[in-house]
């Protein structure tokens, strides 16, 4: 059997190009491509690496992060010009999108209101069940089909209820992650605001990107009290006390826009502005990872009552692919207002032990 190798440049070219296509030849009759793409990449930053294998992953996986993404938009959007109306935004060009469905009878059905608590009900698997078959029915099926033919040049079909993403592909998802995410994010936000049936919900909404992909301001608020119990009054770049703070990702949501409890620390607004979408540097990056260490199930617990999802080694995962993808790129790393240091293969050895 051949050792897998990381794709050329020519092939990580020819991979971009065909992703462009995708976005502007396919069909989009619901937002469901949209969520596979986000969900293909996350996935693969998460479970995938860096040396060009294919990866096989369930249908089931990939449910999952449908019902994270779509939980929230499953809430009314309440926002928009004063006359606007309250209401579920409408994802697809026919009935409603049928994840939005499911998702919306289950949480008035259980009366829970994040997917950390539905996780933990009896009902969730049939839940997450028919969200799979969803999933394998639709955007799975019609995702590569794209300018009038089918190009399976991201993944093929794996046996009942898996597929396997394909040679490479995992290498260019993780490399060009921020980018999937970006184009998925924008094509889905155009994709609601053009659904006339949309027009009055919407109003004059400007935050409707904030409320589809982020997590809510009251989940914030409780993290930051679960966060100032756990850590003290002190910001977590500085050190020094404080009394307004941000609830900062230490990765930041620009290069990978999931919320998980443990990627927060609280941070000075004057900190988190300066330190913005760039990784942090070594000294920082070794106090977070010896809070992960010391801090884990406390952490979890504060994600749990904000309603926040948790998993550490998912945290330390995607903190070891971004600063992996930084060396790569010559990035820089933050340590202070307008101080920075260059992100070199010594950041590796972090994630090692």
């Amino acid at each position: 059997m051949l050792t897998p190798k990381p794709p050329s440049a020519e092939a990580q070219l020819l991979f971009l190009s065909k992703l462009q296509r995708l976005f502007i030849e396919s069909d989009f009759t619901a937002t469901y491509k949209f969520a596979l793409l986000i969900a293909l990449a996350d996935l693969s930053v998460e479970l995938g690496t860096d040396d060009g294998a294919e990866l096989v992953l369930s249908t089931r996986q990939i449910g999952e992060r449908f019902i994270l993404l779509y939980w929230r938009q499953s809430l009314p959007y309440g926002t928009g010009r004063p006359s606007a109306v309250p209401g579920v935004l409408i994802q697809s060009h026919g009935v409603q999108a049928a994840v939005i469905s499911a998702v919306t009878a289950f949480r008035l059905k259980h009366g829970v209101g994040t997917p950390a608590l539905a996780r933990l009900l009896p009902e969730y698997p049939a839940l997450l069940g028919s969200v799979a078959q969803t999933v394998s029915a639709q955007p799975l099926n019609y995702l590569q089909n794209f300018g009038g033919a089918t190009d399976e040049f991201l993944f093929t079909r794996a046996g009942a209820g898996k597929i396997m993403l394909k040679e490479g592909v995992v290498y260019c998802l993780r490399r060009f992650q921020p980018l999937v995410q970006q184009l998925a994010r924008t094509h889905w936000v155009e994709h609601i605001k053009n659904n006339r049936r949309n027009l009055p919900i919407l109003g004059e909404a400007d935050d409707l990107e904030d409320f589809l992909f982020s997590a809510s301001r009251q989940s914030l608020l409780v993290m930051a009290q679960g966060l100032r119990k756990l850590d003290g009054a002190k910001c977590f770049y500085c050190n020094h006390s404080l009394t307004d703070a941000d609830v900062d990702h230490f990765v930041p949501f620009s290069q990978y826009p999931r919320d998980l409890a443990h990627n927060f620390v609280l941070a000075h607004p004057s900190c988190n502005r300066s330190k913005s979408d760039t990784l942090a540097a070594a000294p920082h990056l070794e106090r977070w990872l010896e809070r992960l260490l010391h801090h884990a199930d406390a952490l979890t617990e504060i994600g749990h009552i904000a309603g926040i999802m948790s998993d550490v080694q998912v945290s330390r995962q995607i903190s070891a692919w971004g600063y992996t993808s930084a060396v790569t790129a010559g990035g820089h790393a933050w340590i202070a207002p307008s101080k920075y240091e260059p992100i070199n293969a010594r950041y590796n050895t972090y994630f090692s032990h």
